[in-house]
């Protein structure tokens, strides 16, 4: 039997309260260490969550001899630099998505990666569930694809909520945003040739709603909307027979599909098991990451592209 992945947690955030009440039930890992700014936060995380050992430092974590992976829950404008720091200790990378906004960090990264012979993985845990699987399994049945729509937003009336800080790159795109780039990407098989984008800026500096379409060769094309104001979270894909439509994708609680009008049942999976499981056994050899460079930089090339065009106002090209 291979002996579990040893894994560590980097950052005491609220959502790595999330991704640990599931993921440490991943049968190929086992979670041994976190690290915290403060000694306090991470004795109180390792309790909570029957962690061995904690570490008052995001540097402590790093020099744990006994980590193998490290999961990066950081605001989104610290995910780079501390990636980086994981891989020059030698550590494989699982890091929360968006990785980032900057195409050239992406290259950066995995670059480090492949030198160091270490593995990167771009955290999008919804890309692991059986609902976005049997999305893609259906496209076929509803013919020529038309059309790609996509929502995500939540209500955020925190005006401290660290996602609304403009210096760690917050704003409802990198927030929700992306999971509807990613599922338009995923849907149409491809990359957008150009992009339009439009956005909303609240108070602190960042878009608090994020609209954009973006334009595939052969026409087709798809839409998107996120933001902070309402409750919604769609994947549809309009074809020339039919449509397909996911209600909720990007959880993993879906329990059907829609296909024509007609209910197709599937499983619910905890996302964040299924990626530290996937990931796991690319670390011992077998298996293979279901994310890696490519797809990484196809979404902050997105991103930074649709940015460029809520700030200018008109489509930008992305054909080469």
């Amino acid at each position: 039997m291979t002996d579990p992945v040893r894994w560590g947690i980097l950052g005491t955030g609220g959502i790595n309260d999330r991704f640990l009440a599931n993921a440490r039930d991943a049968t190929s890992a086992r979670f041994v260490a976190v690290g915290s700014r403060s000694a306090d936060r991470a004795r109180a995380f390792a309790a909570r969550h029957d962690v061995p050992r904690a570490h008052g430092s995001y540097d402590g974590l790093l020099d744990d001899p006994d980590v193998e992976v490290v999961y990066i829950c950081l605001p989104n404008g610290l995910h780079h630099e501390w990636t980086m720091r994981a891989l020059d200790a030698g550590k494989h990378v699982l890091c929360e998505k968006p990785y980032s906004r900057h195409p050239a960090d992406v290259i950066e990264a995995f670059d480090a990666a492949e030198r160091a012979g270490l593995l990167l993985m771009e955290g999008f845990m919804w890309r692991h569930t059986p609902g976005a699987r049997r999305f893609v399994e259906l496209l076929p049945e509803i013919g020529e694809l038309r059309h790609v729509r996509a929502t995500f937003s939540f209500v955020l009336d925190d005006p401290s909520d660290i996602r609304l800080r403009a210096d760690l790159e917050g704003g409802s795109l990198m927030d929700v945003g992306c999971y509807c780039v990613s599922g338009t990407r995923l849907t149409a098989g491809d990359e957008p040739v150009a992009v339009f984008g439009e956005q909303l800026v609240g108070p602190s500096g960042v878009d608090v709603r994020f609209t954009g379409v973006l334009r595939f060769a052969g026409g087709l094309t798809a839409t998107f909307a996120s933001g902070f104001e309402s409750d919604h979270a769609t994947l549809e894909a309009i074809g020339s027979r039919g449509s397909l439509l996911l209600r909720d994708p990007w959880t993993g609680r879906a329990r059907s599909l829609v296909l024509d009008g007609r209910e197709v049942a599937i499983s619910p999976a905890d996302p964040y098991v299924l990626e530290v499981e996937n990931l796991s056994a690319a670390v011992r050899g077998t298996g293979r990451p279901l994310l890696g460079r490519e797809d990484a930089f196809g979404q902050a090339r997105v991103i930074a592209a649709l940015y460029e065009s809520a700030a200018s106002g008109v489509p930008v090209s992305l054909e080469p």
